[in-house]
Formats: C-alpha cells, structure tokens, sequence
C-alpha cells in the first residue's frame, strides 16, 4: 500500500512542533496540520465518503488547502483540485465530469466571489451530494441558509484517524488541464506518480528542514502542489502561503521570513524584475534566498540573466506538465546549467525527440517531446480515446515541440499549437518573443497567428512597454527584422496596457487571439 498523506504524518511525527505553514499571523505545525486533516478525514468519512469516491476543492493559498488535500487522502479518496477562477458553469461541469460526490469552497472575497459562484455551480451538479463553505475563520456561520461550514464538519471530530491502505497505482488527484482542444481533461494521477515527483522535487531543489520557502503559484496547480508544498513537506520544510501574486508583497515576505526557496512563473520573475527596490533590501534577500525555480512556461532568457543579477540568486529551470505530476526535465545542480535549457531528465524519466511518425529525430532537430517514467499520468479521466491517442506506445506525448542538444539538454521551441505557419514556414512565437524582449523599450511581448489571405497567418506582436519608453511600430518592426530570417519578424505590432494572464501568471495566448478575431 501507499498513501501520499504519509508525508505529512511523518513530518508531523518527526518534527510535531516545527511550522509547517504561515500564513499572514498564523502559524500552524505539522502535528496541527496533520490532526486538523485527520477530523476532516472522520468528517468524510462519516459522512459516507468511501475510498475511491472524488471530492473537489476550490481554495486559495491558505492553510486550509493542505488540510483538506491530506484529509481528503487519508479517507482513501481522491482529490479534485479546482482553479479559484472558475465561473458557475465552469464548476458545474469539473463537478459532473469528475464524478465528484463532494465539494469544498473557499468563501472567498469581495473581488473574488468563489463562495457565491462555487455553490451555485454545484446547485447545478446533480450527482455532487455534499457542499462545504470554507470560512475565512473556523467558527463564522455560513453566508448562505442550509449550507454547512468546513468548520462544522470538523467541529468535536477526533484527531486521530487510521489512514486508508490505499494502493501505489490507486488515483490520489485528478488534476485539470486546459489541453489545446475542447473542454478540460481530468489527468489521473496515483499516490506513487506523485509520491516520487515530490522526492524526486526534493532533491532537485535540496530542500531540508532549515528551508522556508514562499507558494504564491497556486496550490490548485501541480507545479505548487508537488514541487513547492509535498516536496516541502516531505522534506519538513516550512511554507509561507501568500494567495495572489504581488511583487511588493512577495519582496516583503522573502525579506521577514528569510526565504531560502522561491519558484514561480516567467510572469513573477518578470514582475519581480521590473519591481523598484532598494539595494539593502536586495542585499538582506539574497543573503538567505539560495535558489529560485522557473516553470510552467520558458523563461526568456534575458529576464533570467537581469533577475540573477539584480537577487544574486540562481534560477533553474525546468519543464513539466499535468501529465506528469508535474516534473519531467530540470537543470539540475550537480551538473552544468544552460540559460535557455529545460535541463535534462529527472531520475527515472526517459525523453526522446520524435517526427510525425513517432522516429527519434537527429540530435539538434526539431520534433515532439515524448516521456516516459513513474510520473507518466493513468490517463485521463473516463477519456479512453484521448489516452490512445496521447499514451501511444508507451511514451506521453507532450504536445510540445522541442530540440536536443549533443550534451543530451532540451529546450522547448515551442507549444504545438502557439507554432505559426506562414506562407508554409513555420515560425515559433517564442524565438520572436526571444529577440524582441531584448529592445530596450519592451517589457513584455507575446506573439500569436493571425488569419491572413496570402500566407494562411501571419505573425503579430502583442507588447507592453516599460513605463516610460516609447518607441513606435515601424521602429520595433526594423528593429526585430534585422535580427531575424525575414519570414519571421511580425509585421503587425500592437501596443497593450497588459497581456491576459491565467491564474498562475501564464500569458493567455487564446485570449489574444480571441481579442484579435473580435477586432
């Protein structure tokens, strides 16, 4: 058998009084973490949840997250997490494709209205039978008439509980990903594929039990959930939680708590970078903050250098994707580190580069990512068709498109479905992106097709300035065409305010296009 609560019940028996998460004025340690999962546990339990049943949860980075995560596994079932951003129709349909018999939602905030959307989403969920409302604190009483509280189904519950044998294979989170077609697919994933991607996240980062690392990327998201909070976890490291991004609250927060460990997106360190700082403040981070991780998106290799020498901190990038769980390939410390690179596979991950017909391609050529190994998802939830089509052969087809050097480092080129085909050439966003991020007028850029007679697309350049710079479309257009082949360099420029952002600070690429066509 293998259950991943083991983490935290083994934190909680080692080190019972450690902190395990802080979250503005509160500090909780792992024996409290533990006890207060173990009465969500009895709650469910109780309640008829039986092992293997589904409960989703839509919550921010707060402690509550991991007390529900791990109650939730110890009853043997398995976890839905949702994102925060989800509007009614969109709940109803993760709730009914998940098959999920229960549901907990953060009460959320004037702006953010989960608690309203989360209920009347699940109204709409025939099968989904129990509604929980997480208060902002345990005793609040419910905002709505005949809704039962988080803090109520906890209320006089032991805090012992005897963990369910589940077993390595059995589902232990589905996880939702946006995919490039259609509605979200549910990617299972066991206790195992994410038990070993938290040890295997573990070392990759060398987190101990001195570390004090910062989540600000969501919990809902595998990337925060396996490599910040189980590997951090696992290893009883302490967590500081901060629900959204924001880049003075973040430099604040590594000051007080004297972060070691920071990940994030492209986005932040972008942000983080872009944010004014005095030098001492600069001085006193990177006296503690030993490593910062980038995922979930390439980070262009310029803000990566200006971030490195404006915190004095290495970032190491790395690749991974829901399928799995999440980490796949990462710049690891014991070897070289190449700017740019996603680095190279993780302990018992194979990754190869394919053509169309699934053939590995000479070393320095394009073609699709494909992995295999202990992190590779079951499939995808009730969606036989889809997993022949992406588990074919063995092998996890990412979808995206990538090149290997004869070092055996990969780099992403691009998504498959963000390449451009003009006039039968493809191009890909993200060596545009790549040149024009280094103007000095430019702070942001994402590139995106756009229908066009002649050439079936052509290449437009979506960009926010720094304040402050100017610089116009024909002069950024010159200046991005001479430094790269002449089918490549956008011929439309358009000057955004922002770009759209998901949740975890990815730019939104259907967005843009949507935007476009609506023009």
């Amino acid at each position: 058998m293998l259950n991943l609560s083991v983490i935290l019940e083994d934190s909680a028996r080692r080190y019972p009084q450690k902190t395990a998460f802080t979250f503005m004025d509160t500090s909780l340690s792992f024996s409290q973490i533990n006890a207060a999962a173990n009465q969500v546990a009895n709650g469910l339990r109780q309640m008829g949840i039986e092992p293997g049943d589904k409960v989703a949860i839509s919550c921010l980075n707060l402690p509550y997250f991991p007390i529900i995560y791990f109650g939730i596994l110890k009853a043997g079932a398995v976890v839905v997490p949702l994102s925060v951003l989800l509007k009614k129709d969109e709940i109803t349909y993760h709730l009914e494709d998940s098959d999920a018999k229960a549901y907990f939602c953060f009460a959320g905030t004037p702006e953010l209205p989960m608690g309203q959307m989360g209920y009347a989403g699940f109204q709409e969920a025939e099968e989904c039978k129990h509604f929980f409302m997480i208060m902002p604190q345990p005793t609040d009483p419910p905002p709505f008439e005949g809704v039962q509280t988080l803090g109520m189904l906890m209320k006089d519950q032991p805090t012992t509980f005897e963990t369910a044998a589940t077993g390595a294979e059995d589902t232990a989170v589905i996880i939702y990903t946006s995919g490039t077609t259609g509605r979200p697919k549910g990617a299972e994933l066991t206790h195992s594929n994410l038990m070993l991607n938290a040890v295997v996240s573990a070392d990759l980062v060398r987190f101990s039990k001195e570390d004090r690392y910062l989540i600000v990327l969501p919990l809902f998201h595998i990337f925060a959930m396996t490599v910040l909070m189980n590997a951090g976890i696992y290893r009883g490291a302490s967590a500081v939680l901060l629900p959204r991004f924001d880049a003075e609250a973040v430099q604040q927060l590594l000051l007080k708590h004297k972060i070691t460990v920071f990940a994030g997106v492209p986005t932040m360190y972008w942000g983080l970078l872009n944010h004014p700082s005095r030098q001492e403040e600069l001085n006193q981070i990177s006296e503690h903050l030993r490593i910062c991780v980038s995922g979930g998106a390439s980070l262009p290799v310029k803000v990566l250098h200006d971030f490195e020498a404006k915190y004095q901190v290495p970032i190491l990038e790395g690749y991974g994707m829901s399928e799995g769980s999440p980490v796949v390939t990462f710049n690891q410390l014991d070897q070289e580190r190449k700017p740019g690179s996603i680095g190279t596979p993780v302990w018992g991950v194979e990754v190869k580069i394919v053509d169309e017909n699934d053939e590995e391609v000479p070393v320095g050529e394009k073609g699709e990512l494909l992995y295999r190994g202990h992190n590779v998802m079951r499939g995808y939830y009730k969606r036989p068709k889809a997993n022949a089509k992406t588990l074919r052969g063995g092998w996890m087809h990412s979808g995206d498109v990538a090149i290997k050097d004869e070092d055996g480092y990969f780099y992403i080129v691009d998504r498959t479905k963000d390449m451009i085909i003009r006039g039968g050439l493809n191009v890909y966003p993200r060596e545009v992106e790549e040149v024009m991020i280094k103007h000095d007028a430019v702070s942001l850029v994402a590139v995106i097709g756009v229908p066009h007679e002649q050439y079936g697309e052509e290449i437009k350049a979506c960009v926010v300035l720094k304040d402050g710079a100017s610089v116009s479309e024909a002069e950024l257009r010159e200046w991005t065409k001479e430094r790269i082949a002449s089918y490549k360099y956008p011929r439309v420029i358009e000057f955004m305010d922002s770009l759209p952002m998901s949740a975890t600070g990815k730019i939104l690429k259907k967005e843009l296009r949507k935007m476009v066509q609506e023009h």
